[in-house]
């Protein structure tokens, strides 16, 4: 099976990218409480087309997302960048577009200038822990019961990885 192509998103890639948040929220992954609303604008002014990657399958458009931003507004901390949402549409999960989106924020982190990338993640949220992990990224700590998500307390795991 090819890998997905992975590319920046545009501007039009909002309605598609919306209904994959929409289809693809789940406790698991999320501190939401709820889906985004139908309504709800993917792109915001300062998270527009430029923060994300998509990946694309052949016949299926887009099939995922990664969000990339500075990991705080300090200046002393420029040289980190933060995968801040990471979805894969259920029916494309296992097939390597995850990986290729892992993958593909890493190097538009160091295309950026970054010396770090960071994410946080779910404890119980092990697909997406694995993957990371396979990708280079160790746990940097971890918020034990941070989230009260689907009725229960769970941690809040920090991982990271350099890029030098």
């Amino acid at each position: 099976m090819p890998e997905p192509l992975v590319r920046p998103a545009r501007p039009d890639d909002e309605g598609a990218l919306a209904r994959l948040d929409r289809e693809s929220w789940s406790p698991l992954f999320e501190v939401r409480p709820e889906p985004p609303a139908a309504d709800a604008p993917f792109f915001r002014p300062t998270c527009g087309p430029d923060a994300h990657l998509v990946a694309e399958e052949d016949g299926r458009g887009v099939v995922g997302y990664v969000r990339l931003l500075p990991a705080s507004p300090l200046e002393t901390n420029a040289h980190v960048l933060q995968i801040c949402g990471l979805v894969v549409a259920e029916e494309a999960r296992g097939k390597g577009a995850g990986r290729a989106l892992v993958r593909a924020a890493v190097g538009e982190a160091r295309r950026r200038g970054a010396r770090r990338i960071t994410l946080r993640v779910l404890g119980p949220n092990t697909v997406a822990r694995t993957l990371y992990t396979s990708e280079g990224f160790a746990v940097e700590g971890v918020l034990p019961g941070e989230f009260h998500v689907g009725g229960r307390y769970v941690d809040d795991v920090l991982m990271g990885r350099s890029l030098l």
